[in-house]
C-alpha cells in the first residue's frame, strides 16, 4: 500500500500549483481552473484520510464538494461568457464592474 504522505505531498503540490496561479494569472478562465485544481487537492486530501482511517465520511464530503466545485465553474463560465460579451475582455485587471 502507498503510504499516506506520498498522497498529501501531491495534493499539497497541486494546491500550491492552483495558489500560485490564482495570485499570478489575469485570465478568468484560467484562474477559474487554478480554483477547480486547489479544490481538487482538497479531495485528494478527503478521500486519503477516509480511507486511511477507513471512515467513508471523507469520500462523501468530496463528492459533495465535487458537486459544489461543478456548480461554481458553470456560474463562474456564466459570468465570463456575460463579461466577455458586455466589456470584449475577460482579463480580471481591466474588469471594474464586479468591484465594489
Amino acid at each position: 500500500m502507498i503510504p499516506q504522505e506520498y498522497f498529501m505531498v501531491v495534493a499539497a503540490f497541486l494546491f500550491a500549483i492552483g495558489a500560485f496561479g490564482v495570485l499570478t494569472r489575469k485570465n478568468a478562465i484560467v484562474v477559474l481552473m487554478c480554483i477547480e485544481l486547489m479544490l481538487n487537492a482538497a479531495n485528494i486530501n478527503f478521500v486519503t484520510l477516509a480511507v486511511y482511517n477507513q471512515d467513508i465520511s471523507g469520500q462523501v464530503f468530496a463528492l459533495f464538494s465535487i458537486a459544489i466545485a461543478a456548480a461554481e465553474a458553470a456560474i463562474g463560465l456564466a459570468i465570463f461568457l456575460n463579461l466577455q460579451k458586455t466589456h470584449d475582455t475577460i482579463d480580471l485587471t481591466e474588469i471594474r464592474a464586479l468591484r465594489w
